[in-house]
Formats: C-alpha cells, sequence, structure tokens
C-alpha cells in the first residue's frame, strides 16, 4: 500500500521490535514524522534516521507523560497514536495462576494503553481530528484457555476502545481495534513454547494448531499488520470507527 502521510504526526508504542517496529516504518517510508515508544531502548536505537525515539514504560504515567510532553513539542500534535504495547503474559490455568504475573499483564496491555489514550484524545479532541488504533487479538474476540489474564485484557481493550469511540467520535476522532492471529516472530515462538509445556505436547503439534484454526490456513505477519494500520489511518479509512478489525485469516476459536 503506497497510502501518503505526509507529515501526519505519529506515535507509535513497542516500536523498538516486532510489529511495531514495522508500524513506525511504514509510516515514516510514507512520509510521516514518527515518534517512536519501547520500553526496549536498544530496538529503538536501530530505527531508521529521521524517527524519533524515547525509552517508555507505558505502565508508567510518568514515562507515558514524558512521552506526549516530548511528541507534542517535536511534533506540534498528534494525528495519530498506535498502541502496540502488550505481553503474551503467562500460560496456567486459572486456579494456578501466579497474581503478580496476572497482574502485569493487565497493567501493560489495557492501563499501559489507557494511559496512552488519554494523553492522546486530549491532543486530538482539542485539534478536531485523529485517528487512534489499539492493538487487541483474537484472543479479545474468544475464548483463549490457559491464557486468562491475556485474554482478560484484550476483551478490555476492546470495551475500552468502543468507549472511546463513541466519547471521541463526535469531536472528529476515530478509534478502532486490530485483532492479530498468530503473528511470526519471538514473541510467539515463546508462546508456543509455554503452551507445548503447559500441554504437555510437541511444540511443532502446537504450531500446526494454530494454523489449523483459521480458514487461510496461514499465519500472520508484521507486514500484514502495519499495511491494516495504515489503512484505518488513511484518507481510505475515514468512516471506519469503534471497530474490531481481525487480521488473523478468519480465525473461528483458540
Amino acid at each position: 500500500m503506497t497510502t501518503d502521510f505526509l507529515d501526519h504526526r505519529v506515535v507509535v508504542t513497542a516500536a523498538g521490535g516486532g510489529v511495531g517496529r514495522r508500524i513506525a516504518e511504514r509510516f515514516h517510508e510514507s512520509g510521516a514524522r514518527v515518534f517512536a515508544a519501547d520500553i526496549d531502548g536498544t530496538g529503538l536505537d536501530t530505527l531508521a534516521d529521521g524517527i524519533h525515539v524515547l525509552k517508555t514504560d507505558v505502565t508508567s504515567e510518568t514515562d507515558v507523560n514524558a512521552l506526549f510532553d516530548a511528541a507534542l513539542v517535536e511534533l506540534g500534535g498528534i494525528d495519530v497514536l498506535v498502541n502496540a504495547a502488550g505481553t503474551a503474559g503467562p500460560t496456567a490455568s486459572i486456579e494456578e495462576g501466579d497474581p503478580e504475573a496476572w497482574r502485569a499483564c493487565v497493567e501493560v496491555n489495557l492501563f499501559g494503553t489507557w494511559l496512552c489514550m488519554r494523553r492522546a484524545l486530549a491532543a486530538m479532541k482539542a485539534q478536531g481530528s485523529g485517528s487512534i488504533v489499539n492493538f487487541s487479538s483474537t484472543a479479545g474476540l474468544f475464548a483463549y484457555p490457559n491464557r486468562s489474564p491475556y485474554c482478560a485484557s484484550k476483551w478490555a481493550v476492546e470495551g475500552l476502545s468502543k468507549s472511546a469511540a463513541a466519547e471521541a467520535g463526535p469531536s472528529g476522532v476515530r478509534v478502532n481495534t486490530i485483532c492479530p492471529g498468530a503473528v511470526t516472530g519471538e514473541r510467539m515462538d515463546r508462546v508456543i513454547a509455554a503452551e507445548a509445556r503447559q500441554r504437555g505436547i510437541p511444540e511443532r503439534q502446537v504450531r500446526d494448531d494454530y494454523v489449523r484454526l483459521n480458514s487461510l490456513r496461514t499465519w500472520i505477519t508484521a507486514d500484514d499488520l502495519a499495511e491494516t494500520t495504515l489503512f484505518l489511518c488513511s484518507a481510505a479509512g475515514a468512516r471506519i470507527a469503534g471497530q474490531s478489525i481481525a487480521v488473523d485469516g478468519h480465525t473461528q476459536s483458540l
């Protein structure tokens, strides 16, 4: 997709690697002025010249305020926010779950998304325009056995996003979610290893199960998600708000 984002002002979280990184790169390639945040400063340091970076823990109100203060000064406003920061959380049954691991997962996936949204929405409402894309998951659409904190937090992101879309729509601000399926990369490799241990089966069987669960029998790539994000934030997506867009090869259950 060759959508032109010349001089659009974009903030992307989790931009040091994986999906967030590819989204930041694609906006930059399309002419946007990009502010990239991640808790991993090393990953940020290897982004392309011209992308502004700031090491940020999205669960820290201090860090998030510093990010948006800097972005608003450097960019002069915010046209797009992509909340890509998230964590897979623990793999365990509900009764065997660790309270601290449970809390940490929800802190990143839900609270971090809200902290960033509240700052972006204030700026976008004031200027009368803007687009926010929050990353949920197919786990925000279906039950996900042995991944209850991840599942619960992603369902919550769906509710948060729809509420924000209803609040901000009259001010010209659009809020949508993307629900990825199984995305290739190191994070999914770790999830698969944990699930294999939990279920007592080989990792290859877990991988095969993920492919079998979607109609296209496919994995999802960072490029798939980056292109969908750009579409939602473009003029072509100008009438799309409050929607959950599944990029998952048509998953019907988990």
